[in-house]
């Protein structure tokens, strides 16, 4: 039933990282990835508010955690994941684990980008 949870969330997620994807791009243009900056931006403020709700304020029903934050938040962004592990680390007072946490993600998720493209670019028209 888990699954099931998770891929109603992640539909309606992925739907409206689509939608609000191309609102934001016909407000600002396509010269600056500005929907991704605002997708990323409010995904990363929706698992705050959602998690820290659902942890400090009622139960976390299984229920709603997958379909809320695994599902919905999973096929909008998983950038807000990134941004709420960064931020409980710092709350642990683990800087030094978030910070090469931060900067590994990003050097690292970059470098195995131009990675991925140098891969298929030499492999031609073969993929």
């Amino acid at each position: 039933m888990d699954a099931i949870w998770i891929a109603v969330g992640a539909a309606i997620g992925a739907n409206a990282r689509y939608y609000v994807g191309q609102w934001i791009a016909s407000w600002l243009g396509v010269s600056f990835p500005g929907d991704t900056l605002f997708i990323n931006l409010s995904g990363s403020f929706l698992i705050g508010v959602i998690a820290t709700v659902m942890g400090e304020r009622i139960l976390d029903g299984p229920p709603w955690r997958l379909i809320l934050i695994v599902g919905f938040l999973g096929g909008y962004t998983t950038f807000s994941s990134f941004s709420f592990e960064v931020v409980s680390l710092l709350q642990e007072d683990r800087w030094l684990a978030a910070s090469a946490y931060v900067v590994a993600s990003v050097v690292l998720g970059v470098g195995a980008c131009l990675l991925g493209i140098t891969l298929a670019r030499s492999v031609g028209g073969g993929l």
